[in-house]
């Protein structure tokens, strides 16, 4: 797997101080897209395990939140069979840190309720080592700048851990002071 961009000390991608880590690899292609370079699979650099150590590393302050996986799309089968085990292990090195993840793919898609071509061995163990998924793709015509953590208002921010318990989608609660922010009047 490669990977287009690594971002440390990033505040857009998740609450607080993040590292977020753009894989490459996506086959949505949506129009407006932010990062249509990374539509390519061989963009980048190879994540190798110095890097994977140095994200890792990155991620040791406790002013770090946490992990953000983007793309590209992370959920593609091919980025999921390695960012499984980097996912696992972030997740035994910081049990107390969040991890987010951006997927064009729906939790319906994931789970598979509706057909999808990103359903793998690894998708059911990494769905479940996630604390918020961000899904569904980006679409120009729903784009919202006063979105917080999302770009169109197709998106949903999906509390994994309630989501799996309740067996149906769960919204993620953002602080109050967010919660009510929007362009409508």
């Amino acid at each position: 797997m490669n990977y287009a961009t690594i971002k440390y000390y990033d505040i857009a991608n998740g609450p607080g101080v993040r590292t977020s880590v753009f894989v490459s690899g996506c086959r949505h292609h949506c129009p407006g897209c932010f990062n249509a370079v990374a539509w390519d699979f061989n963009y980048g650099q190879p994540f190798d395990k110095p890097t994977r150590n140095e994200v890792f590393a990155s991620c040791q302050p406790d002013y770090i939140a946490g992990l953000s996986l983007l793309g590209g799309e992370p959920m593609e089968p091919e980025n999921q069979r390695e960012l499984l085990p980097f996912v696992r292990n972030f997740k035994a090195l910081y049990p107390n840190k969040t991890v987010w993840c951006y997927s064009g793919y729906t939790w319906e898609q994931l789970t598979g309720k509706e057909p999808s071509l990103a359903r793998c061995e690894a998708t059911d163990e990494l769905l479940s080592l996630l604390d918020v998924l961000v899904d569904g793709e980006f679409v120009q015509a729903k784009h919202d700048i006063s979105l917080r953590f999302r770009g169109s208002s197709n998106q949903r921010l999906l509390d994994v851990k309630k989501t799996l318990a309740a067996g149906q989608p769960v919204w993620w609660e953002d602080e109050k002071v967010f919660a009510t922010h929007t362009m409508e009047k």
